[in-house]
């Protein structure tokens, strides 16, 4: 026998009993994403390499360590894409759908990142991502934050709380950049190999690491916040105003910079304490240079991640199952005619009932194997088919979650009893 083949590492099976759950996140993310006027896009999983080393930065973990990036049969190096933020932008640029006009868009799909795999975080994991393009905020970032916090209330979801920062625009950041620096040369015996790496070229992602042993001089180290030019403050002053009038909790974390290059002015994450070590469910943040980094015109923007595993697995641990659609007929059928007409009264069935669900056993089996099928279904009602019924034109209607016993139906009348059935 050959050997079996095994999944590959961080790539994870979701299996139809748990499948029920992340329709669940997902049924109920679409439907407020829609109400806020958010409309759904689809962008390639493969993109040019270039985009995310010009959107990331060629000094973050991710384009440094975890990308999955090849050369194609054409000589082009592309990427599984790590986010999708970088994507939406892209086809906003090469479409054409910026010129001054606004778009509210989100996407749902697979990311792609050689990490080391841990509870709710996987090599191939799935997002939802939502961006509002063309708006300069705060009004939008405020609005962005409460559709957040309407997702969490509707799965009943308590564990999660909310962290913001602002991270000012691009030149307050550069004298940031620079006192940061200078505070960080004079403690560099105390940094870790990746911090000293990053000294020169990205200071701010040691702010990012995640090194106990650093928290120490992280904690020590200057405030973006106190560097912040006066657009910036104002802006972030009207966002807290905004959080605060809405009743949405929050707290300040001038520690919290975002591992993309691409964000300014305001960042946020929600963070658990009931998944170990990843505590982020949900991250964003605005990033208004982002398209003009990629070659369109300078747009504002914002937008947000969340890894559905982390938040399907929030709602496994918080008992708030969903209900799980059922079929409502099961068609049990002995002998070969009776089979046959099984599958012509489904159709029939389905034409004239839609929405109902409607099994039809097969495989064969006698009729105890049958009703243990149907039992198992969760089915409401079964219709019985054996040649005495098909000699007399009826089907025998069993009720499977109560004790009314069973009666005989001519099939042509069928669609219209199951229909008023109580």
């Amino acid at each position: 026998m050959s050997k079996q083949i095994q999944p590959v590492r961080g790539m994870n099976d979701v299996l139809p009993a748990q499948i029920a759950l992340w329709q669940h996140v997902e049924r109920v993310a679409r439907g407020i994403f829609e109400s806020y006027g958010y409309q759904e896009i689809r962008v390639p999983v493969v993109e040019h390499t270039e985009l995310f080393k010009r959107s990331i930065g060629e000094f973050t973990d991710i384009v440094e360590k975890e990308m999955y990036t090849f050369q194609d049969l054409g000589g082009d190096s592309l990427t599984l894409r790590p986010e999708a933020t970088a994507g939406i932008v892209r086809s906003a640029i090469s479409n054409g759908l910026l010129r001054g006009a606004r778009h509210k868009l989100w996407c749902i799909g697979p990311m792609f990142r050689h990490e080391r795999p841990q509870k709710g975080r996987y090599r191939q994991f799935y997002q939802l991502d939502l961006e509002a393009i063309g708006f300069p905020g705060p009004d939008v970032d405020i609005e962005l934050i409460a559709l957040i916090s309407r997702l969490w209330r509707e799965l009943k979801l308590t564990q999660v709380r909310l962290l913001i920062n602002s991270l000012g625009t691009a030149a307050a950041r550069a004298v940031y950049r620079e006192r940061l620096q200078e505070y960080l040369r004079l403690h560099e015996s105390e940094l870790d190999e990746d911090s000293r790496r990053r000294l020169e070229g990205n200071p701010l992602r040691v702010l990012d690491s995640k090194n106990p042993a650093m928290r120490s001089v992280i904690e020590r180290a200057p405030v973006l916040t106190d560097f912040l030019d006066s657009e910036s403050a104002e802006h972030f002053a009207r966002l807290r105003a905004g959080l605060d009038a809405l009743g949405v909790a929050y707290e300040v974390n001038p520690r919290l910079v975002r591992g993309l290059d691409y964000y300014s002015r305001t960042v946020f994450e929600w963070v658990t304490d009931a998944l170990g070590a990843q505590d982020a469910v949900c991250s964003g943040g605005r990033y208004d240079g982002l398209t003009a980094q990629l070659g369109g015109e300078a747009t504002a923007a914002i937008g947000f991640a969340m890894g559905i595993e982390r938040v399907v697995e929030l709602v496994s641990l918080s008992g708030s199952t969903p209900v799980v659609a059922t079929p409502e007929i099961y068609i049990v059928a002995s002998g070969s005619r009776a089979e046959l007409e099984a599958l012509r009264l489904a159709e029939r069935l389905r034409d004239a009932l839609p929405g109902r669900g409607v099994l039809v056993n097969l495989g064969g089996g006698n009729f105890k194997t049958q009703f243990r099928r149907a039992d198992k279904s969760g089915a409401r009602l079964a219709l019985i088919l054996g040649d005495a019924e098909l000699d007399r034109g009826v089907a025998a209607v069993k009720t499977l979650r109560s004790e009314a016993g069973q009666m005989d139906c001519p099939l042509g009348e069928l669609p219209a009893r199951i229909a008023s059935w109580p």
